[in-house]
């Protein structure tokens, strides 16, 4: 965890390389690959799941790696877990949300939440699936008037139909 936290990914390879706990937790409830996917790190995201880090253990939110790597904007990281690894794209932690309500919810709505809404659609998330107030990710959007997410949303909505 200090290899990451420090950003020194020849040690946090050497570490790797001799057997260290990809899966180890600090004390708040981190691992490499959710710090990582956390802080936009995709070199050590890349690492950690070519590792074989366990992508269903779980934040302090109770969320995977991809719900902050969403909310956060990261596209690269984003795009990488969906692409390389196992990750529950429709997990929901401990506020209700998926990646996708995070996406829309604490995102901007600007070119990189876009496209993270983008390649959440593209990767099967559930467009239906509400936050635990019952409010679709479509109805996040058009509150926020996020126009672009609204469309998508909408598109995938009637090819579905």
């Amino acid at each position: 965890m200090i290899a990451v936290h420090t950003n020194q990914l020849d040690i946090f390879k050497l570490l790797l390389e001799k057997g260290a706990d990809i899966n180890i937790r600090d004390n708040r409830s981190d691992n490499p690959l959710l710090y990582a996917g956390a802080e936009g790190m995709l070199d050590f995201v890349k690492i950690s799941v070519a590792a074989g880090a366990d992508t269903s253990i779980l934040n302090r939110f109770g969320g995977t790696a991809l719900i902050p790597a969403a909310d956060r904007g990261h596209v690269d990281i984003v795009e990488e877990l969906l692409t390389s690894s196992d990750v529950n794209i429709d997990h929901v932690n401990n506020l209700g949300w998926t990646a996708l309500l995070e996406a829309i919810i604490l995102g901007d709505g600007g070119k990189a939440h876009q496209t993270i809404v983008e390649l959440l659609i593209q990767h099967g998330a559930d467009i239906q699936l509400a936050d635990s107030n019952g409010i679709s990710p479509l109805q996040h959007a058009q509150n926020r008037g996020y126009q672009e997410m609204v469309e998508m949303l909408m598109n995938k909505r009637s090819e579905s139909l």
